[in-house]
């Protein structure tokens, strides 16, 4: 195909936000609970280390994309390039991905849900309740579409953006240095998992081509700007959170950890009850929804074109069930599952369909297939090896974590 470089329809400040804003969610609140045990040095380190492989892999992708003439998803990438396997694998890989990103965002939000219920109007709901609210609701939003959703999105983007400066505005003066000082490497690796699904932006490249009528240069800026400033947010986030910590609560930090509890938890038996945790559980809520509103729209999408189904009424609330329901019974059964969703959805689905796909649908390319334009990831083989081999690592990884 000719790959456009001239026409510009699209915005490139646009699709360096569309790719922060799809990072940003979610894993910034188990960030700091998973990341406390190692200390903030080590974590900014995993935090350069993930920030390479992701962008790579996302410009590996970007490679594969831009070989076909039309906006093709990174199923129809796999079945093109590695055949029926592929296809098979990635299926199952998304449907992993989303679907322990469904449980983890049900799980956080009916937390925090039950948080606001006692603290507002002194009443006790479980966290089933809470989840239940969220899920009816949020399911009624993606049941109505992408312009409903686009509409009540703004203003939680608005209330996630307006929290996140009131934190550092405020915080940042009582962030103590002590705090950032503590060390520990050898549980520095096992917070990649989480950082990895923190940068899990690939399925808007197909979207983000289109956009910007396959202007390599551009996609490929836009690529590398978004990611870094997403990292910028993260590091300022990790740097404010772990330095407003006590350096004594680290021995409660395994138990939060072990229940799965989010940055909230932690803040609060940390610090006691404060502006700080009151703050912060309202940035965790506006983190969660707003990426469980975008990842149940995209899959209800994902799911109409992989099951050729017309969207029609009763076929779309069929839709939504299946993205809502199977989540939000998890949540229900294994309540405090948060962080491990997390990072099962980083180990194993994002690893593998952001990680390893993209650099043995590059190797397909281009030396079986001969699909060649310029690279856009030098090294040849041997930098898709050393993906490879690092993505593998990262699976081992969580193995030996779970043992």
């Amino acid at each position: 195909m000719s790959v456009s470089t001239g026409a510009k329809s699209g915005s490139l400040l646009g699709a360096i936000l569309l790719i922060v804003g799809c990072c940003i969610g979610a894993g910034m609140l188990g960030l700091p609970v998973i990341s406390a045990l190692a200390g903030f040095k080590p974590s900014l380190l995993m935090f350069v280390v993930s920030w390479l492989f992701m962008t790579t892999t996302a410009l590996l992708l970007l490679e594969v994309n831009i070989w076909f003439s039309a906006e093709v998803s990174i199923i129809s990438m796999a079945g093109r390039t590695l055949g029926v396997g592929g296809k098979i694998v990635s299926w199952l890989c998304f449907l992993f991905l989303f679907y322990a990103l469904g449980v983890a965002y049900i799980a956080g939000s009916g937390q925090l849900i039950a948080n606001f219920a006692l603290e507002i109007a002194n009443l006790t709901i479980p966290n089933w309740v809470g989840s239940l609210i969220i899920s009816l609701l949020f399911g009624l939003f993606v049941f109505l579409g992408t312009r409903a959703v686009d509409l009540f999105n703004r203003i939680l983007m608005a209330g996630l953006v307006m929290t996140y400066l009131l934190l550092v505005v405020i915080g940042a003066p009582h962030v103590e240095a002590a705090n950032l000082n503590y060390v520990n490497f050898s549980a520095a690796a096992f917070v990649l998992p989480v950082m990895i699904i923190s940068f899990g932006f690939h399925n808007l490249i197909p979207s983000l081509s289109t956009y910007l009528q396959w202007d390599v240069k551009r996609l490929r800026l836009a690529i590398i700007c978004g990611s870094a400033l997403a990292l910028s947010v993260y590091i300022l986030w990790e740097w404010l959170i772990l330095g407003l910590v006590p350096v004594q609560s680290h021995t409660g930090i395994q138990q939060v950890l072990s229940e799965g509890e989010m940055a909230t938890q932690f803040l609060k038996d940390a610090v006691g009850s404060s502006w700080v945790v009151n703050v912060v559980q309202y940035f965790a809520f506006f983190a969660i929804v707003t990426s469980f509103l975008g990842n149940s729209l995209s899959f209800v999408d994902f799911l109409a074109d992989g099951l050729r189904v017309k969207k029609d009424c009763w076929n779309k609330l069929g839709l939504c069930v299946l993205v809502i329901a199977p989540p939000f019974i998890l949540s229900i059964i294994y309540p405090h599952i948060f962080l491990s969703a997390l990072n099962y959805a980083g180990a194993f689905g994002a690893v593998i369909l952001f990680g390893i796909l993209p650099a043995l649908m590059v190797w397909s390319g281009r030396y079986y297939k001969q699909l060649k334009l310029n690279p856009l990831v030098p090294g040849g083989k041997w930098t898709l090896a050393a993906i490879i081999c690092f993505a593998v690592g990262l699976m081992l990884l969580q193995f030996v974590d779970v043992l």
